[in-house]
């Protein structure tokens, strides 16, 4: 398919000879949206390109997609950054000034972890949590928890256990479940024999970092249930987790099995949903989500009818239907989770293809109807293997993993005409839990309701609302109301019992 240097290699490269990039690490911010931007054909879709990374310092963005924190500034993961060019979070505001939060190996042996290939995520407490693939104190990766204001904790370090057990070398971010505790999947480690290095984990860690080991995969006959996830889970409406293995599976189509859909409960108790056969998928890098109708919506990197990976939709018994087959002109490669926008459309990244062969942004419905948004030209980046962030503005973010002004990277927004919104974290909880609503514009707000039952609330600020559930709440959107408009939640919340 003429894929450039992938990331899955340049990930491999980097693990034997350990790269190493001299320099500062800063970028060349162009966020000015009536500036540096390239309009696409209609009025109502435009692309900006908002930061170039620079070569000085590395670059590469890989898996992770940007997260809008409690203050509206956006939130993110770079492999190749920081002071010693070992991996830094960042923080990048509405008006273009970019803040290094934390450089990676700033501990002698790199303590402290390197090489952050995942996002983060900012859980209820206000901090942000997530994982690097290298460092901590056995080499091979960290859960780590990092305030608002750069003070960073490692919270585990894997290879912990004889055998590595625990797993190592985490490549996905995290997700905090409705039981406040953090849920990822390590690529390799687990003790399974048949991969070498063990073939993968489930875990679940508390924020103190005590850390359980659910899941170990090829626990099965030639690996079965899968091997070597490279996305985290996603917890369903029902409390379970769902989610992929890369490889492994009953099919012998490709030379390591095409990959699998896994549910897993808190306990522990895997179920295969589906074994990948390759013309329906191959290589689900990505994770999945699950949708307003309840079934979950995904893509696999390669196979489908053109051997350039599909979007796929998947019940939770497992019905999997192929939604489409990209053929490089369209796209190729997806590498990244979609996520569902406000308007109930679909919208992703392809690592490569489109009209420039360097990859494309594009939406996609229930249905099938898919539609390019963009195709990047390399100037404004290239090969996007992270996937998109929808903001409370309803534009969406992204970032490319080369391209752009020094070929290192860029983050860029995508604005389709979309209203704005609000969002809930968490997106569930009981009578009196406290919540956190973010938003634009929220300085004025006159009422905050859960479907219609008035809250009481505080306006913390121009972004973030806090609020109690109240009494006599029922599942459904939250409603915030200005002088302005009225805005709802992106998604229900969901009222426990």
């Amino acid at each position: 398919m003429g894929f450039p240097l992938t990331v899955v290699e340049r990930i491999d490269s980097r693990r034997g000879g350990r790269l190493t990039r001299l320099g500062n690490w800063k970028i060349v911010c162009a966020i000015c949206l009536l500036c540096a931007s390239a309009a696409i054909a209609s009025p109502a879709r435009t692309f900006t390109t908002v930061a170039d990374f620079d070569s000085a310092s590395g670059g590469y963005p890989l898996y992770m997609s940007l997260i809008q924190g409690f203050d509206g500034n956006f939130y993110g993961t770079d492999f190749g950054a920081g002071v010693n060019g070992q991996g830094a979070v960042f923080r990048i505001d509405s008006v273009g000034t970019l803040t290094t939060l934390y450089s990676f190996c700033s501990l002698p042996n790199c303590a402290d972890g390197q090489d952050p290939e995942g996002g983060l995520i900012q859980a209820s407490d206000g901090n942000f949590y997530g994982t690097t693939a290298g460092g901590g104190q056995n080499s091979q990766g960290t859960v780590f928890k990092i305030t608002p204001g750069g003070d960073l904790t490692t919270l585990y370090s894997f290879c912990g256990k004889s055998k590595c057990a625990d797993g190592i070398e985490p490549s996905a971010g995290l997700i905090q479940a409705t039981d406040g505790n953090f849920y990822g999947t390590t690529q390799f480690g687990g003790l399974a024999t048949a991969c070498g290095s063990g073939c993968g984990t489930v875990f679940e860690i508390t924020p103190e970092g005590s850390l359980t080991t659910l899941y170990r995969f090829c626990t099965q006959a030639n690996c079965a249930d899968g091997v070597y996830p490279i996305a985290g889970p996603v917890q369903a409406t029902n409390g379970n987790f769902y989610g992929t293995t890369s490889q492994g599976g009953v099919s012998f189509n490709c030379s390591a099995g095409c990959g699998t859909v896994f549910e897993i409960a808190p306990g522990g108790n895997l179920t295969t949903l589906h074994s990948f056969v390759g013309t329906d998928g191959n290589l689900p890098f990505a994770g999945l989500i699950q949708s307003a109708d309840g079934n979950f919506y995904g893509t696999a990197s390669a196979g489908g009818a053109n051997n350039y990976g599909t979007v796929f939709e998947i019940s939770p018994a497992g019905a999997l239907t192929t939604l489409h087959d990209f053929d490089g002109a369209d796209g190729g490669g997806p590498y990244a989770a979609l996520i569902q926008a406000t308007n109930k459309s679909f919208y992703g990244t392809t690592y490569q293809g489109g009209a420039n062969s360097y990859g494309t942004v594009f939406k996609i419905t229930s249905a099938g109807e898919l539609t390019t948004l963009h195709s990047f030209d390399f100037t404004d980046g290239s090969y996007p293997s992270g996937g998109l962030l929808q903001s409370t503005s309803g534009e969406f973010y992204g970032t490319t993993s080369q391209g752009g002004g020094d070929g290192v990277g860029t983050i860029f927004s995508l604005a389709v005409g979309l209203r704005p919104f609000v969002k809930t974290v968490p997106t569930a909880g009981q009578v009196g839990s406290a919540i956190v609503i973010l938003g634009t514009n929220l300085t004025d707000a006159t009422g905050v309701s859960f479907k219609g039952k008035a809250a009481a609330f505080t306006v913390v600020s121009s972004s973030e609302i806090a609020t109690t559930v109240p009494s006599g709440a029922k599942t459904g959107s939250v409603t915030v109301t200005t002088p302005a408009s009225t805005l709802k939640s992106n998604v229900p919340f969901q009222v426990e019992p």
